[in-house]
């Protein structure tokens, strides 16, 4: 994403360059990114900087996330990566992942939102993180990325019921154990979330296209997503793409990634949710924007 960066600039895209690698869903079975995975990580890269290249970019910067820093040979993907294409990635712990997510939703929603609990889905991990500064008081980063899940816990297609009740089981669990560090700090005052597995999840249960612009307001219900939920698990993911908002790269693991956003909106005790456009990325540019000198 190319921003025109200075201080108190709005990180709007001026130009954006998307690749789906789906890394999570390219680990072998000791939890390595497998050859293939690093090709294509590198050659994705590659585009990347010529992008930013092409567009006169100034400054770079290349971060990962859980896939990568979850991997069993990490250290060896950084060095060919820096090797072959001289781009030092750099990797977010799931803390740092959890609080830049906040601080982006945080500036979007601004200080009259109160209390915020936001919840982010990506392919490896599910980010939770609640408070009312920039800064939130607690931030957790757990193991239930929907690429992940859906390569190691849903191989069928459409899934077997008993490998859906058992990802269910699972996340739920997982989830439990945190929502205690949570709850002694009271009921948020909004709810929000971000990534494209919330973005999917509520378009495909009413919310605004993304063509009605950045502004429009986008829930998810619980009782929604909660009857959204078995339809899913009853089709292919090519069935699934073809409902709208969904894509065809995303589809095979939208169905993981409802169980989770279901899981955490039950076990939170959230009836609905609002939808922030802002992420992660523009939480690193926020943050990279917050020291750079005034003009």
């Amino acid at each position: 994403m190319v921003v025109d960066a200075h201080p108190g600039a709005r990180p709007l895209p001026a130009h954006s360059h998307k690749a789906e690698l789906r890394l999570a869903e390219l680990l072998d079975d000791d939890g390595a990114i497998h050859p293939d995975g690093v090709d294509r990580l590198i050659s994705t890269l590659e585009k990347a900087q010529q992008a930013a290249e092409d567009k006169g970019c100034e400054d770079v910067l290349p971060f990962a996330t859980s896939a990568v820093r979850e991997a069993a040979n990490a250290d060896e993907v950084l060095s060919r990566v820096k090797a072959v294409t001289g781009i030092d990635l750099q990797v977010l712990s799931g803390d740092e992942e959890a609080r830049l997510t906040f601080l982006a939703a945080r500036r979007w929603f601004g200080w009259s939102a109160g209390k915020l609990l936001v919840l982010d889905i990506g392919g490896g991990s599910l980010e939770i993180a609640y408070g009312i500064d920039e800064d939130p008081d607690i931030a957790v980063s757990l193991p239930l990325g929907a690429g992940r899940l859906t390569a190691g816990m849903l191989p069928g297609d459409p899934p077997d019921p008993e490998d859906v009740r058992a990802l269910r089981r699972h996340v739920r669990a997982q989830i439990a154990r945190t929502v205690g560090e949570f709850t002694r700090f009271g009921r948020p005052d909004h709810v929000v979330a971000t990534s494209k597995t919330f973005k999917q999840l509520a378009r495909i249960a009413g919310a605004a296209r993304s063509t009605e612009g950045l502004y429009t307001s986008r829930e998810l219900g619980r009782t929604s997503l909660e009857g959204w939920v078995p339809k899913l698990a009853a089709m292919t993911a090519t069935q699934r793409a073809t409902l709208p908002g969904v894509s065809e790269g995303r589809a095979g693991q939208l169905l993981a990634g409802a169980l989770v956003a279901e899981g955490a909106m039950d076990l939170f005790g959230v009836d609905g949710l609002e939808i922030c456009p802002w992420a992660l990325r523009e939480g690193v540019i926020l943050r990279r924007l917050d020291h750079l000198p005034a003009f």
